[in-house]
């Protein structure tokens, strides 16, 4: 029997009334229920809103270092249930216990980070034009937010928005993916358990277009904060627009690791295959592309093909486990058509591309590692983010068109350069477009004290993670203590 999943609204667990009962299955196996969950209406939606709202004023007076007490304790609950939640992650989106694991980890040190926050949450002083004058800026909360994360990092990305909106003194509704609703269940009762007084942090459980929509649409919410496809991102901008909302977007990415002939080639193609391959390809900072300089292309491709099939593809709860399935059969399908287009357009695959059906894999939803050669930049596996462990090669002179091919993209999340010339790598962080540059490492790895987030259509010029994570969630007030005893006139000629 499936675990029931319930809203947590005002301090309180419950099922809304009449609400639809939908199913989170494990994607390595889907016989295996994990739990069922309600398709939370628009009225459910508002009473965790009209919940925060009450609870918002209290938490914004509530000094910040009070405020951090709850999130480190919630952190030490995590700690302690750190097995339990990774095998949790696993279960019910698929990907390797190690990378579960990693999933809990990070939102373990997000907590250490968003309550050190409740020392700093540091303004400015200024000298003032004029004498006997103070001028002085802090950060206030902006009111209640509007979380919406996706299921591939169903602990780590609830917290990176939960944390920092509810330090900077936020009340929160939650909406966590319609694949994961029970690590989103599981991350707030952390909170729960670390005291967090009731309508602070609210949970709505749902599919995107019935919750997920009126929590956008709700005019008590004053930010959104969405991770998701560019496309749904583009939508839910346009509704927050209409209302006036404050509005941060995390989106989708098409990233590319380049290979230098330079590069130390184990280390390169090591970090490849953990890019390209790494939780299935499923996440926004995957490789993509890989763009290899041609008097190494051909060495490069050969054992990268020998390397990805050796992967061991199955469970990610299986000891061994390194490549686990697709979240869902929608998805599985999204990247065989994919697969099916590149070869139609002219791609060569020269390993994997079809579904794992044997044995143990018979009931999940795996598509083996596929590598793709003599991509160009007009197909359609080059530009559009495929979501999936598929990966093209393309072939490049030098670091100039290495470059300008990676730069030939509509996002700019993350991206990776190989070499041990460190002018080229410098002039490579210089002028690649993308929001995150790594060097000799592969684009996925983000460590939470470091701001995160893309150029271009990877999102909307916000960063999460890091001290800028606080911008979106605070309001500049700017204050000026006059002491002289007189009127005295700014922004005037007092020559």
């Amino acid at each position: 029997m499936s675990e029931k999943a319930l809203n947590f609204i005002g301090g309180k667990w419950s099922w809304p009334q009449g609400a639809e009962e939908l199913v989170s299955l494990n994607p390595a196996d889907q016989r295996d229920g994990v739990c069922v969950f309600p398709d939370s209406p628009a009225d459910e939606v508002d009473r965790a809103v009209k919940a925060a709202q009450k609870a918002f004023p209290a938490w914004k007076r509530c000094p910040a270092p009070e405020r951090a007490k709850f999130i480190r304790r919630a952190g030490e609950i995590m700690a302690r249930r750190k097995t339990e939640l990774g095998s949790l992650v696993t279960r019910e989106c698929g990907k390797p216990l190690v990378e579960g694991l990693g999933d809990v980890q990070e939102a373990i040190d997000m907590a250490e980070l968003a309550a050190a926050e409740g020392r700093r949450l540091y303004g400015e002083t200024t000298p003032s034009e004029l004498p006997n004058k103070l001028c002085l800026t802090f950060r206030e909360p902006v009111g209640v937010c509007g979380l919406i994360t996706p299921w591939n990092f169903p602990i780590a990305i609830p917290a990176w928005k939960s944390l920092h909106a509810l330090i900077c003194g936020n009340t929160i509704v939650l909406k966590p993916a319609e694949d994961t609703p029970l690590c989103g269940v599981e991350f707030v009762k952390a909170l729960e358990e670390a005291g967090i007084p009731p309508g602070v942090v609210n949970l709505v459980l749902g599919t995107g277009k019935t919750t997920g929509s009126a929590l956008v649409a709700h005019p008590g919410i004053q930010l959104m904060s969405f991770t998701g496809s560019t496309e749904t991102g583009r939508k839910v901008a346009q509704t927050c627009a209409d209302s006036g909302k404050r509005v941060s977007l995390e989106c989708g990415g098409k990233n590319a690791q380049i290979i230098l002939a330079d590069a130390r080639i184990d280390l390169a193609i090591e970090g490849a295959l953990w890019g390209a391959f790494g939780t299935a390809g499923q996440r926004c900072t995957a490789t993509s592309r890989l763009i290899i300089e041609e008097s190494v292309h051909d060495a490069v491709l050969d054992r990268l093909i020998s390397e990805a099939g050796r992967l061991k593809l199955g469970p990610g709860l299986k000891k061994g486990t390194q490549v686990g399935p697709l979240i869902n059969e929608r998805q599985l399908k999204r990247v065989m058509d994919y697969i099916q287009l590149g070869e139609k357009e002219g791609a060569k695959r020269l390993c994997g591309g079809n579904q794992a059906r044997a044995g143990e894999l018979a009931h999940g939803w795996f598509v083996e590692p596929t590598i793709f050669t003599g991509v160009t930049p007009k197909m359609t596996i080059f530009r559009e983010e495929i979501f999936g462990p598929v990966l093209s090669v393309v072939r490049v002179a030098d670091l100039e068109e290495a470059v300008q091919t990676l730069n030939d993209c509509v996002y700019g999340l993350s991206s990776s350069i190989y070499t041990q010339n460190v002018n080229n790598a410098l002039a490579a962080v210089r002028d690649i477009e993308a929001g995150i540059v790594y060097v000799n490492g592969p684009t996925i790895g983000a460590e939470v004290h470091l701001p995160f987030g893309g150029v271009k259509r990877s999102g909307n010029g916000h960063r999460e993670a890091g001290k800028t994570g606080l911008d979106i969630f605070t309001e500049w007030k700017t204050v000026y203590v006059d002491y002289s005893g007189k009127l005295q006139r700014a922004q005037i000629d007092n020559s």
